[in-house]
Protein backbone atom coordinates (compact mmCIF):
# COMPACT_ATOMS: atom_id res chain seq x y z
CA UNK A 1 0.00 0.00 0.00
CA UNK A 2 1.33 3.67 -0.57
CA UNK A 3 1.90 6.61 1.14
CA UNK A 4 -0.95 8.42 -0.75
CA UNK A 5 -3.30 5.47 -0.67
CA UNK A 6 -2.65 4.95 3.03
CA UNK A 7 -3.17 8.45 3.36
CA UNK A 8 -6.35 8.66 2.21
CA UNK A 9 -7.72 5.15 3.98
CA UNK A 10 -6.98 7.30 7.32
CA UNK A 11 -8.54 10.19 6.42
CA UNK A 12 -11.78 8.39 5.37
CA UNK A 13 -11.58 6.30 8.23
CA UNK A 14 -11.05 9.80 10.49
CA UNK A 15 -13.81 11.29 9.14
CA UNK A 16 -16.31 8.31 9.80
CA UNK A 17 -15.28 8.24 13.13
CA UNK A 18 -15.89 12.30 13.27
CA UNK A 19 -19.25 11.33 11.93
CA UNK A 20 -20.35 8.53 14.63
CA UNK A 21 -19.23 11.06 17.40
CA UNK A 22 -21.13 13.80 16.06
CA UNK A 23 -24.32 11.59 15.82
CA UNK A 24 -23.35 10.02 19.49
CA UNK A 25 -22.94 13.50 20.78
CA UNK A 26 -25.75 15.69 19.28
CA UNK A 27 -28.19 12.81 18.74
CA UNK A 28 -27.55 9.60 21.32
CA UNK A 29 -26.48 10.47 23.70
CA UNK A 30 -29.65 13.54 23.84
CA UNK A 31 -32.13 10.70 22.76
CA UNK A 32 -30.67 8.49 26.00
CA UNK A 33 -31.34 11.19 28.40
CA UNK A 34 -34.87 11.89 27.35
CA UNK A 35 -35.94 8.11 27.53
CA UNK A 36 -34.52 8.17 31.16
CA UNK A 37 -36.33 11.58 31.79
CA UNK A 38 -40.04 10.04 30.28
CA UNK A 39 -39.27 7.03 32.85
CA UNK A 40 -37.89 9.35 35.68
CA UNK A 41 -38.88 12.60 35.12
CA UNK A 42 -37.83 13.67 38.96
CA UNK A 43 -33.98 13.53 37.13
CA UNK A 44 -34.75 16.69 34.86
CA UNK A 45 -32.53 18.66 37.05
CA UNK A 46 -29.17 16.68 35.88
CA UNK A 47 -30.14 16.78 31.88
CA UNK A 48 -27.97 20.21 31.24
CA UNK A 49 -25.40 19.61 33.36
CA UNK A 50 -24.73 16.32 32.19
CA UNK A 51 -25.26 17.70 28.32
CA UNK A 52 -22.98 20.39 29.17
CA UNK A 53 -20.52 17.66 30.52
CA UNK A 54 -20.85 15.46 28.01
CA UNK A 55 -20.50 18.36 25.15
CA UNK A 56 -16.71 19.25 27.02
CA UNK A 57 -15.91 15.80 27.09
CA UNK A 58 -16.24 15.69 23.40
CA UNK A 59 -14.08 18.50 22.68
CA UNK A 60 -10.49 17.03 23.22
CA UNK A 61 -12.40 14.10 21.29
CA UNK A 62 -12.65 16.07 17.86
CA UNK A 63 -9.38 17.66 18.78
CA UNK A 64 -7.83 14.25 17.98
CA UNK A 65 -9.37 13.77 14.87
CA UNK A 66 -7.90 16.87 14.02
CA UNK A 67 -4.49 16.16 15.16
CA UNK A 68 -4.88 12.36 13.19
CA UNK A 69 -6.19 14.18 10.03
CA UNK A 70 -3.02 16.50 10.05
CA UNK A 71 -0.93 12.94 10.57
CA UNK A 72 -2.69 11.30 7.44
CA UNK A 73 -1.71 14.59 6.01
CA UNK A 74 1.73 14.07 6.54
CA UNK A 75 1.80 10.42 5.70
CA UNK A 76 0.40 11.37 2.11
CA UNK A 77 3.42 13.83 1.70
CA UNK A 78 5.96 10.91 2.62
CA UNK A 79 6.46 12.54 5.80
CA UNK A 80 5.71 9.50 8.49
CA UNK A 81 8.27 9.46 9.96
CA UNK A 82 9.10 13.44 10.97
CA UNK A 83 9.73 15.26 14.19
CA UNK A 84 5.61 17.18 13.07
CA UNK A 85 4.43 14.03 13.77
CA UNK A 86 6.08 13.01 17.10
CA UNK A 87 4.28 16.30 18.23
CA UNK A 88 0.88 15.68 17.03
CA UNK A 89 1.27 12.22 18.74
CA UNK A 90 2.16 13.72 22.17
CA UNK A 91 -0.65 16.24 21.53
CA UNK A 92 -2.59 13.33 21.12
CA UNK A 93 -1.54 11.77 24.22
CA UNK A 94 -1.84 15.15 26.44
CA UNK A 95 -5.43 15.99 24.84
CA UNK A 96 -6.65 11.99 25.90
CA UNK A 97 -5.31 12.52 29.33
CA UNK A 98 -6.54 15.62 29.78
CA UNK A 99 -10.39 14.06 28.78
CA UNK A 100 -9.43 10.97 30.82
CA UNK A 101 -9.51 13.21 33.86
CA UNK A 102 -11.82 15.57 32.66
CA UNK A 103 -14.23 12.81 32.62
CA UNK A 104 -13.43 10.96 35.75
CA UNK A 105 -13.54 14.22 37.72
CA UNK A 106 -16.77 15.42 36.22
CA UNK A 107 -18.36 12.30 37.27
CA UNK A 108 -17.08 12.57 40.75
CA UNK A 109 -18.37 15.97 41.04
CA UNK A 110 -21.51 14.87 39.89
CA UNK A 111 -21.90 12.13 42.12
CA UNK A 112 -21.06 14.42 45.18
CA UNK A 113 -23.84 16.47 43.90
CA UNK A 114 -26.49 13.60 43.81
CA UNK A 115 -26.68 13.83 40.37
CA UNK A 116 -24.81 10.53 39.26
CA UNK A 117 -24.92 6.94 40.39
CA UNK A 118 -22.39 4.47 41.32
CA UNK A 119 -22.58 2.09 38.92
CA UNK A 120 -22.18 5.13 36.22
CA UNK A 121 -19.27 6.05 37.85
CA UNK A 122 -17.97 2.38 37.54
CA UNK A 123 -18.90 2.25 34.02
CA UNK A 124 -17.32 5.52 33.48
CA UNK A 125 -14.22 4.27 35.02
CA UNK A 126 -14.10 1.73 31.65
CA UNK A 127 -14.03 4.81 29.42
CA UNK A 128 -11.55 6.64 31.38
CA UNK A 129 -8.83 3.78 31.32
CA UNK A 130 -9.76 3.33 27.75
CA UNK A 131 -8.44 7.08 27.63
CA UNK A 132 -5.62 6.46 29.72
CA UNK A 133 -4.48 3.53 27.38
CA UNK A 134 -4.98 5.70 24.36
CA UNK A 135 -2.92 8.51 25.67
CA UNK A 136 0.13 5.90 26.99
CA UNK A 137 0.17 4.06 23.37
CA UNK A 138 0.13 7.57 21.46
CA UNK A 139 2.77 8.93 23.69
CA UNK A 140 4.77 5.39 23.08
CA UNK A 141 4.62 5.99 19.52
CA UNK A 142 5.40 9.22 19.62
CA UNK A 143 8.77 8.56 20.97
CA UNK A 144 9.11 6.02 18.70
CA UNK A 145 8.61 7.93 15.84
CA UNK A 146 10.48 10.75 16.93
CA UNK A 147 13.61 7.99 17.07
CA UNK A 148 12.94 6.87 13.55
CA UNK A 149 13.24 11.03 12.67
CA UNK A 150 16.24 11.59 14.25
CA UNK A 151 17.44 7.92 11.70
CA UNK A 152 15.79 9.10 8.92
CA UNK A 153 17.33 12.43 9.26
CA UNK A 154 21.06 11.04 9.88
CA UNK A 155 20.45 8.30 6.72
CA UNK A 156 19.74 11.54 4.53
CA UNK A 157 22.48 13.48 5.51
CA UNK A 158 24.86 10.48 4.47
CA UNK A 159 23.46 10.07 1.11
Amino acid sequence: MSQSTLSRWLKGIILLVGACGLAAYCWLLPQIARWILADAPEFQYCFIPWMVFMGLSALPCFAVLILSWRIARNIGEDRSFSMQNARLLQGISILAAADAGLFFCGNILFLLLNMNHPGIVLAALGVVFFGIAVSVCTAGLSHLVQKAAVLQEQSDLTV
